[in-house]
């Protein structure tokens, strides 16, 4: 009993951890799928169509993590590989969204997401990388 608890500890730390790092790198993603940094972005500027993509990609990644890890495999390595393998397809396809709505709309949708001024593109850009996001844990599933 006692070595199941410790057990399912351990695992909650890896996948915990596993988690975060996937997160950290929708960050890198949302970095560099818009001009400027983030950092100065939100905490400096206080730019709320900037704060409103990031916020749905962590949420979105949350996701496919979470859905991941309930799904996952009774083996621990297959488990864990699984959340690697759909967190990083995730963030692909949040890539391929926001590239494609891109495409799709006027003007770069980069520059709007750093616009200074609240714009109804960053609702879009956020429900199309939670949208995104909703479709690869419907897969895991």
């Amino acid at each position: 009993m006692l070595e199941d608890l410790l057990s399912g500890a351990w695992q909650s730390v890896v996948f915990g951890v596993v988690g975060v790092a996937l997160m950290a790198a929708g960050f890198l993603l949302v970095d560099l799928l818009t001009p400027g940094r983030l950092r100065e972005l939100i905490w400096v500027r206080r730019n709320g169509n900037a704060a409103l993509l990031l916020a749905a990609n962590q949420l979105g990644i949350a996701g496919i993590v979470f859905t991941a890890i309930l799904t996952s495999y009774s083996s621990f390595g297959k488990g864990l590989a699984s959340t690697v393998i759909f967190g990083v397809v995730g963030l692909l396809v949040m890539a391929l969204a926001f590239f494609v709505l891109d495409l799709l709309t006027p003007g770069r949708l980069g520059e709007i997401i750093c616009s200074d001024e609240p714009h109804p593109a960053a609702r879009v850009s956020a429900a199309t990388h939670f949208g995104a996001a909703l479709i690869v844990c419907a897969c895991i599933a």
